[in-house]
């Protein structure tokens, strides 16, 4: 089976190549890199929401009184 690289384009094969579905170990390398610095991303809708509820403090005096 022929598949093209993600990365680069190249066409290569599904069944011997052990960087699939890259053509080669550094076609993986720059994938994941471009992850790492946050090239691509994934869009949530929650995103605003998880980030706001993160944010807020809640105040447990219960927790308080066993810390001490």
């Amino acid at each position: 089976m022929q598949i093209r690289c993600p990365s680069c384009n190249t066409k290569t094969t599904w069944q011997e190549n052990p960087f699939r579905p890259f053509c080669s170990e550094r076609c993986k390398l720059v994938d994941l890199g471009k992850w790492a610095a946050e090239e691509y991303r994934i869009e949530s809708s929650t995103q605003d929401e998880d980030q706001e509820s993160n944010s807020q403090v809640i105040h447990d005096p219960q927790k308080e009184g066993e810390e001490r």
